[in-house]
């Protein structure tokens, strides 16, 4: 195409890989799309090598090696050396399940910075259970801890959600107990397998008040020891965020076959095609691909947001969502008060969390979504 870049178009922040989608853990709430990529489509090792090449030419600062599972990758070694040696700062974020302390060491000794490791509760049998995982907590545990020994920096990412959340405060007490720095206390986001299982996941609205006290208390009395951000549900909220710092703003993220997106959820939209990296450059996609200007910015926005005093603050919230819940990706995202479509999306919520409902449909190939 002939499109030429926005005007002041700043290089993305930051680029999320994800070199697979395979992965030990089945969680239910899992960002990857319904339809997983198989091994045998995955980038090879000297593309993912270009395409690091190609960020730090374009001024990326960050990058983050993610899946599925990103350390079922036997070149992630190699792919975290080549982007430290471009000046990218670098992060693995990995359930961990697949990590012990040789494994710990090559990746530390390759140049990596940080780790996440995702926990999904406080104690073993419930975290098993979500995670479908048997034996999975206790590998994490360990993990953890040689992360820790190797002089990585460690954030725990503790997904929240209505079969977990008393178990908040313990979930805080893990993470100062594993010597993490950050925790990243984040409700599951309602797309891909977390709106498939919506149902068994949304918190009631008490159980949302009850955990936002807990956060600002431990805040508090942990500052200068743990640094813990907050990611809310949308469903409650009277204004939404901005999706990942506003559409093809600030952040990319390439899929394991090369298509790239601007946010993981972003193949859910209908009517978007998305470009591959294995065609061509990367940066030519972040400023011209038609996907990407499509939502950027904020002439694209209806009323209300087109004249509301937020338009360049929450960039009209999330795309995905207006299109999930409204039918249209175009339109205001419905966890906007001032969205048509607010009122019975906090009814569904309220609905759903008070029903009860604990049963999941777990992340898998040819998992069979109820309709």
């Amino acid at each position: 195409m002939n499109a030429s870049p926005p005007e002041g178009l700043a290089p993305p922040l930051a680029v999320l890989l994800e070199l697979t989608h395979r992965c030990p853990l089945r969680c239910p709430y899992c960002s990857n799309p319904l339809e997983l990529e198989r091994a045998r489509g995955e980038l090879a090792t000297g593309q993912w090598t270009r395409v690091l090449d190609e960020a730090a030419a374009m001024g990326v600062l960050q990058v983050h090696f993610s899946g599925g599972e990103p350390t079922a990758r036997t070149d992630l070694e190699a792919l975290v050396a080549h982007a430290a040696g471009r000046g990218l700062y670098t992060n693995l974020i990995t359930s961990a399940v697949l990590l012990d302390r040789a494994r710990i060491a090559a990746l530390a000794a390759a140049g990596l910075d940080h780790v996440q490791i995702s926990f999904q509760d406080s104690e073993a049998a419930g975290a098993d259970r979500i995670g479908g995982y048997p034996g999975g907590h206790a590998k994490k545990l360990a993990a953890a801890r040689e992360v820790k020994a190797a002089g990585l920096a460690l954030t725990l990412n503790a997904v929240m959600h209505r079969q977990n959340l008393h178990h908040l405060p313990e979930m805080i007490e893990l993470a100062l107990d594993l010597g993490a720095g950050r925790l990243e206390v984040a409700h599951v986001q309602y797309y891909g397998w977390g709106l498939a299982n919506r149902a068994a996941l949304i918190p009631t609205r008490t159980q949302l008040e009850a955990a936002t006290a807990t956060v600002e208390a431990a805040r508090v009395r942990h500052k200068g020891r743990l640094v813990i951000d907050y990611v809310v549900p949308d469903y409650y909220a009277r204004r939404p965020k901005a999706c990942m710092g506003g559409w093809a703003r600030q952040f990319l993220n390439i899929s394991p076959s090369g298509k790239v997106l601007p946010c993981h959820a972003a193949e859910s939209i209908p009517g978007l095609s998305f470009e591959n990296v294995a065609q061509r450059p990367l940066a030519a996609i972040w400023a011209q691909s038609e996907a990407f200007q499509r939502f950027r910015g904020t002439g694209w926005m209806p009323e209300p947001c087109r004249s509301c005093a937020r338009a360049e603050i929450d960039w009209g919230g999330c795309r995905c969502q207006a299109f999930a819940l409204a039918g249209d990706a175009a339109l205001t995202d419905p966890a906007c008060a001032l969205s048509p479509h607010h009122g019975a999306v906090l009814a569904l919520a309220e609905a759903e969390s008070e029903a009860g409902r604990e049963a999941f449909v777990y992340r898998q190939i040819g998992a069979r979504i109820p309709a």
